[in-house]
């Protein structure tokens, strides 16, 4: 990313970095400062919307140093946006007045249709530029049949963290169902060490439990999220969604948590992680950047899993996608011929190496020809895994647009012992109607 996450996860890694939310600038790929986007010399000049933060900024310039390089004929220059509402408000705005650059990044999901594709972006469907994505990425980026991006970034999970070396000295094994889950976690409380890593000191984190289940969810009922945004399930009535409450209240009723999970964060779960005195974390795969800063000797003793639920046979990962890059449709003629060959290099194993060199990758390119570098974290690798096997589905929020905004703060409650898991979910249910409303979903 510099993903402008909406929670739970655009908006779940705003709490791994901190943005900046800093005044607009243009930029070239070498230096800042303006420039105008006019053609002379035979070359074609683009402009690319993307985050003012350290991380967007320094991707897009390895990127557009390796796109220049294949394309001597066009010069890419960058514009930046803030994080958060300012960015996505920005975004919005800039299509809805017929402004945005030639080039812009954003979410891909179900906020990528809240921008009117149909209506404010260029169709790809066909060409060159999206001929390597993986076909696991084009529902978060159409409507209908018609395709409007391309990847940007990696994917990721959410799922558990795990030390090996102490599964290893237990001798247990990665679980693929709840009750296998259940029994290992007992067997580490035994042992004396934490079983379950909590760190409510970030309150998002406490919803792993829920959200990272939805794979379970979906693969009971495959129109569940489709019901679940025309108010035809819920989490209070529904055993199999109420399930990660309830799972998530079993983790304080067994006192499986640290005993500061209070107040603890982040690094500190990760660092009791990667010290073995924690040995299960139910964290966003991405997180594995803090896991190197906090233990950058141990990062290869953490392996990743997906959490699982009752049936074996189905068990796969709950994945969160990459954010896509779009051309308007304001962008036009030569302009859009080079803006096209600038998304077909960023889907491309090329781009993917270029993203690499700037930052380590959290998990799999969904490009074709895309491979990981052989140094990656053992975690990322395991979340590639699960992409390679097929036993992956998209997280609730690129299938539905129906979030809460209370739903970490129940969780916390539910982690804390303060409210049953039952309910907690139907308080839930409750805050998703207002939302649902507010929004003018049909149903509700």
């Amino acid at each position: 990313m510099t993903r402008t996450n909406p929670r739970p996860t655009r908006r779940l890694l705003a709490f791994a970095v901190a943005l900046t939310l800093a005044p607009l600038t243009a930029c070239s790929a070498g230096s800042l400062g303006s420039s105008s986007d006019s053609d002379s010399g035979g070359k074609t000049t683009i402009t690319w919307l993307t985050g003012v933060d350290e991380t967007a900024q320094a991707t897009a310039k390895s990127i557009v140093t390796a796109f220049e390089k294949a394309n001597p004929d066009v010069t890419v220059k960058l514009d930046g946006k803030p994080a958060g509402a300012d960015g996505d408000n920005l975004v919005k705005t800039r299509l809805q007045t017929g402004s945005m650059p030639d080039v812009f990044d954003y979410n891909s999901g179900s906020l990528f249709q809240q921008i009117a594709p149909e209506k404010n972006l260029t169709k790809l469907t066909g060409d060159d530029a999206v001929a390597k994505v993986d076909e696991a990425f084009d529902p978060q980026v159409s409507v209908g049949s018609d395709v409007y991006g391309v990847p940007y970034g990696t994917a990721f999970g959410g799922g558990v963290m795990y030390n090996k070396k102490v599964y290893d000295q237990l001798g247990l094994k990665v679980p693929t169902t709840w009750a296998e889950f259940v029994s290992n976690a007992d067997a580490i409380k035994a042992a004396g060490k934490t079983a379950v890593i909590q760190t409510y000191g970030e309150t998002w984190t406490a919803q792993l439990p829920i959200l990272g289940d939805f794979h379970n969810v979906s693969a009971a009922d495959q129109n569940w999220a489709k019901d679940y945004t025309a108010n035809k399930k819920k989490y209070a009535t529904d055993p199999v969604a109420l399930a990660g409450f309830q799972h998530l209240q079993e983790i304080h009723d067994k006192g499986w948590e640290n005993a500061d999970f209070a107040s603890a964060k982040v690094p500190d779960g990760m660092r009791m992680l990667a010290d073995g005195d924690g040995v299960m974390y139910p964290i966003l795969s991405g997180n594995i950047t803090t896991l190197a800063a906090a233990a950058p000797d141990k990062v290869n003793d953490v392996g990743f899993f997906a959490l699982p639920g009752s049936d074996a046979a189905s068990n796969g990962l709950t994945a969160w996608f990459p954010n896509a890059v779009y051309i308007p449709n304001t962008t036009k003629d030569a302009k859009l011929t080079a803006a096209k060959k600038l998304l077909a290099f960023i889907a491309s194993p090329a781009g993917c190496d270029a993203q690499s060199q700037a930052s380590p990758p959290t998990g799999p390119y969904l490009v074709e020809g895309c491979t990981l570098p052989a140094d990656v974290p053992q975690v990322t690798k395991d979340v590639q895994a699960y992409f390679d096997a097929d036993k992956q589905s998209p997280a609730l929020e690129f299938l539905s647009p129906v979030k809460g905004p209370n739903l970490e703060q129940l969780c916390v409650e539910v982690g804390s012992g303060i409210t049953p898991a039952a309910d907690a979910a139907k308080l839930y249910d409750q805050d998703v109607e207002k939302q649902a409303q507010q929004l003018g979903l049909a149903g509700w």
